[in-house]
């Protein structure tokens, strides 16, 4: 299960890249972590001479899509260097070990690099009835994070179960699901949410973690701020149309056709934060908008709580401007704030 700690040099060196390849995708990767130029030598220097990362990857109430995502992930780094690139130490899905010599691998793999591994959650934690909703190898998913949580370098919670708790802590929440940090008082953890999260957000995230030895800079949310520091609606190639009234009415109108803004059929862009719009999914190709599809909402909060999927957040009449376009955002923000107020009280919260 152990690999040599080789580089990410070496590993481009092994796999026959050349020295300008690799350096390629090292300015990418400096790009998309937002360094400054000034800071690039460093960035090579880091990942010529240190030691890949050595990653636990823990799956818990979650249906795999975070690591589908992860592994499709492409833009910053060639296919064949990816799942190369991290020393994955255990990952049930994608793992060759089963059963006794799978948890065996895990345990000395927190022995061997404690202090330093990297942690990565996928799917929301069950901590009801002593765990019972979820276990493996005859311990509940609660001990088991406590236990790789413990000697960790760096706690990753991939995708909104994760993150926020997500699809399973959705009412009336059977499971008594809930996300990672809550089970993990006194302990930082990144979030890197969405249904599923970008990948190459969260091979960017590892990799920063290599380079500088310290976790990103988060928002109030536990989010990467060079990735979720923006809306989707601020970076939206569709915001002109927006901004000049211009919508799809219906999913096969002519405004459709034409590109329009998606905004009236529901699009949660204007109070969503992610990259999907400038990092885009499968290798840069598209993401939702692009295809013709209105933002869910997906990376935030109780996302699947909200109910009203393809209804805006506040129903606009006619052309308007920036000033009216900047209420209709203002008002939509308070009609999901009020939404998540709501779904909060239907739960018994104060």
């Amino acid at each position: 299960m152990f690999k040599n700690m080789e580089s990410l040099y070496d590993l481009y060196k092994n796999k026959g890249y050349s020295r300008r390849e690799f350096l390629r995708s090292i300015m990418l990767l400096s790009a998309t972590l937002g360094f400054p130029p000034s800071m690039f030598p460093d960035v090579v220097k880091a990942l010529e001479s240190r030691p890949k990362p050595a990653v636990i990857w823990l799956e818990f109430q979650d249906c795999a899509g975070c690591t589908e995502s992860f592994i499709k992930s492409t833009s910053i780094l060639p296919a064949d260097v990816l799942l190369d690139y991290i020393s994955l130490e255990y990952h049930e899905t994608l793992m060759a070990p089963s059963g006794f010599y799978a948890e065996e691998s895990k345990k000395e793999a927190i022995e061997k690099h404690r202090g330093r591994y990297i942690l990565v959650v996928e799917g929301s934690v069950s901590p009801k009835d002593r765990g019972v909703y979820c276990t493996i190898g005859g311990k509940s998913n609660a001990e088991l994070l406590q236990e790789a949580a413990e000697g960790a370098g760096l706690i990753i919670a991939v995708g909104s179960c994760a993150s926020w708790g997500g699809i399973p802590y959705a009412y009336p929440n059977p499971t008594g699901a809930v996300a990672v940090s809550k089970l993990l008082k006194g302990k930082e953890v990144v979030n890197i949410p969405g249904c599923p999260p970008i990948g190459d957000v969260i091979v960017s995230v590892i990799a920063g973690y290599t380079i500088t030895g310290k976790p990103p800079e988060l928002d109030s949310l536990g989010r990467p701020k060079a990735f979720y520091g923006q809306t989707i609606h601020d970076r939206c190639y569709r915001r002109p149309f927006y901004n000049a009234g211009r919508f799809a009415e219906s999913f096969d109108d002519e405004k459709a056709k034409k590109g329009y803004c998606l905004y009236k059929l529901g699009c949660k862009g204007p109070m969503t934060r992610n990259a999907c719009a400038t990092i885009r999914w499968n290798g840069g190709l598209s993401f939702p908008i692009q295809s013709g599809h209105p933002c869910f909402g997906c990376s935030e909060p109780d996302f699947w709580d909200r109910g009203f999927v393809y209804t805006p957040l506040s129903v606009v009449e006619g052309g308007f401007g920036p000033k009216e376009a900047l209420l209709s955002v203002t008002v939509g923000a308070a009609l999901g704030a009020g939404a998540a107020y709501l779904n909060k009280k239907l739960r018994g919260g104060k």
